[in-house]
């Protein structure tokens, strides 16, 4: 055994230098004349030299010896250690997965023998990989289950040069975490999921009801309700006359969600003596770090729930929402009431704002722009100056915009994204109507610039939807966001106040999202029409604004031929990039083909995306279909676009979607 030069200093206690200085004496002593002294010396000298070789290698084999026995108790130790470790320990090769070594432990996991030199991790385990360790983590992502037992695996990556090839090394250490996992699953499945419950037509069932009638039909509903917390173990307890309070386990949520809450359909079985089917919302509250929070998600999800026109389930959990049913009509709630109260808010926060911005979704159509131009005549009544951020280019509204640039009221109010940041300051009311979503709007940096912010929409909420605004009229049983913008402008300025053109912009809102009062249309959506009609709008000049160019019609019937009925659904996906406004029309012209009651346009566009384009004239809610593809819309008209996907895996998508709504 070799030692380091260090090592062999240590192991000599220096005598070398004794017998330098003893060489040097008897070379004096022979310098001063005395021969038989320095011979003596010279003889003493060679026998310490003799004697300290001698001594040297006798230290050096008893070092080697106790060196050497260091050695095999450290490997024996090593050895041991590895072979009895508690935790079962497996090295294998990441290039094919076989087994190096493994201890006793790791063979008894998969009753084999230890002897066994064929083993390979991937035929042990099916489908592992070691690829976690070359991606330098220390921790298998997932828990392996083998015999019944789950293991958390450990692990550390080694290389070693052979052949002149790296070998990579994988050692791996087995943590059995069954109890422990059993403990966790547990711990969730039995985590508190409160609910709270609203018979969201409470008031329509018991109008003109006597007050025994009312009781039944209460009465009734809280007998399904009580039955339906019965069979998933939940408790339940009116605490007012319509809304009542569940706590469920999550385990029993995920049952509720697999079977898609027919609760919602079977509340439908109790009908008034008038006819009117009851309903519920209801508003899940998961995964909130204890009770209170849980009851904060349960009471957000049911506002949101009601706030898309009831009828459905709405599930809060830390990060998103989820929502079942919503199949039925939207019950109407609106009334003369509220319409003033937010009239009067809104106009209360536009005097006390310096200037109002006014901003719509992207590619705005006439519903968009037409509220837009409400806002600003309800803005001017105000005193306060307004301006309408759109891009000019991009837009489905070029003839309503063309014709008001020309009145001098609208000569500069419309100006682009960018100006109106330039304009915003911290007074500054912006006004987004036509949407509530703030992926959907034309500018989002203007959105997040702005702290006082305004929505008024007829569209469902989605669960995206903008925060913390200082109004919110969002109403999904109204027609347009026009709708909702007329009857603001009745209770708040005097009818001599709005413009032709201003009347003319509304009035086509409303005949746009209408289909010319063939769909979505109540009586406040005909009141309001008169009140436009009024106010100097003519019909004609409404009906000049949706004339089409010879090219845009070709292209329409160009798509109604290749439609194709999927059950009660038509679709159509043409190859040639379309425009929406083609699409749009597209889709509204198949919903006039018998036996149609929904109809979907899939088309690409110049930019290489996918549009989609969805209307419904029956009990289809297009909405759905559409949040189902990252969209959204109201119940009769909605759109979706998808990004970085094929023209035949959109259509697969959507395929998908109308089998699941069916489903």
């Amino acid at each position: 055994m070799k030692f380091d030069p260090k090592i062999k200093r240590l192991s000599d206690p220096g005598v070398g230098i004794l017998l330098f200085f003893l060489g040097v004496f008897a070379l004096i002593t022979l310098y001063f004349g005395l021969p038989y002294l320095a011979a003596a010396e010279a003889a003493v000298l060679v026998v310490l030299l003799i004697y300290s070789i001698f001594a040297r290698r006798s230290r050096e084999k008893k070092l080697t010896a106790y060196t050497e026995e260091l050695v095999y108790a450290a490997e024996d130790a090593r050895n041991n250690t590895l072979t009895h470790f508690p935790l079962p320990m497996a090295a294998f090769r990441l290039d094919d997965s076989s087994v190096v070594w493994g201890n006793e432990m790791f063979y008894d996991i998969f009753g084999v023998s230890n002897k066994r030199l064929d083993a390979r991790m991937n035929e042990l385990v099916p489908g592992f990989s070691g690829k976690w360790l070359l991606e330098g983590k220390d921790q298998y992502p997932a828990l392996l289950e083998v015999g019944g037992r789950k293991y958390r695996l450990h692990g550390n990556l080694t290389r070693n040069e052979k052949a002149g090839e790296n070998v990579y090394t994988g050692v791996t250490y087995w943590v059995d975490v069954t109890e422990a996992d059993e403990i966790r699953s547990r711990y969730r499945e039995t985590r508190p999921a409160p609910a709270i419950i609203v018979l969201d037509n409470w008031d329509e069932l018991g109008r003109n009801q006597t007050e025994r009638v009312r009781n039944e039909l209460r009465d009734a509903a809280e007998d399904k309700l009580r039955q339906w917390s019965e069979d998933f173990n939940g408790i339940l307890r009116r605490y007012d006359r319509d809304r009542f309070l569940a706590v469920f386990e999550k385990k029993d949520l995920e049952r509720m969600k697999q079977s898609r809450f027919p609760i919602v359909e079977q509340i439908h079985q109790i009908e008034s003596p008038n006819g009117i089917e009851a309903s519920i919302s209801i508003g899940f509250g998961e995964d909130g770090a204890n009770l209170g929070e849980g009851l904060q998600f349960a009471d957000k999800a049911t506002e949101l729930a009601l706030s898309r026109g009831g009828d459905q389930v709405a599930v809060k959990n830390q990060m998103s929402f989820e929502f079942f049913g919503g199949r039925g009509l939207e019950v109407e709630k609106r009334t003369k009431v509220k319409s003033r109260v937010m009239a009067n808010t809104l106009a209360e926060l536009m005097r006390d704002s310096t200037q109002v911005l006014v901003m719509g979704h992207r590619y705005a159509d006439l519903d968009s722009v037409g509220a837009a131009v409400g806002i600003c005549c309800l803005a001017r009544s105000c005193g306060v100056r307004s301006r309408i951020a759109i891009d000019l280019e991009h837009n489905a509204s070029h003839s309503l915009i063309e014709r008001l640039r020309k009145e001098d009221a609208y000569k500069d109010a419309f100006i682009s994204p960018a100006e109106a940041r330039q304009m915003a300051d911290g007074r500054t009311l912006l006004v987004v109507v036509d949407t509530n979503r703030p992926e959907q709007v034309e500018d989002a940096e203007l959105l997040d610039l702005c702290s006082r912010v305004a929505v008024i929409d007829h569209h469902r909420v989605a669960a995206t939807y903008i925060h913390n605004a200082a109004l919110g009229f969002i109403e999904p049983y109204a027609s347009s966001a026009c709708e909702l913008i007329t009857e603001i402008l009745q209770e708040v300025t005097e009818l001599n106040d709005m413009l032709r053109c201003e009347a003319e912009a509304l009035l086509a809102g409303i005949v746009l999202d209408t289909k010319s009062f063939s769909i979505r249309t109540g009586e406040r959506t005909f009141d309001a029409a008169a009140y436009l009609r009024r106010g100097g709008a003519d019909t004609a000049e409404v009906k000049k604004l949706f004339q089409a160019g010879m090219d845009d019609t070709v292209a329409r019937y160009k798509i109604l031929q290749q439609a194709t009925l999927h059950g009660k659904v038509a679709v159509a996906a043409p190859e040639e990039p379309q425009s929406r406004v083609v699409a749009a029309k597209a889709a509204d012209e198949m919903l006039n083909i018998s036996g149609v009651e929904a109809s979907v346009v899939i088309s690409p566009d110049d930019k290489g995306n996918i549009n989609i384009s969805a209307r419904s004239i029956g009990d289809v809610n297009v909405q759905i279909l559409m949040e189902k593809l990252g969209g959204g819309g109201n119940r009769s008209a909605a759109a979706a676009q998808l990004k970085d996907t094929s023209l035949d895996e959109a259509v697969r998508n959507v395929y998908a979607a109308i089998d699941e709504y069916f489903g």
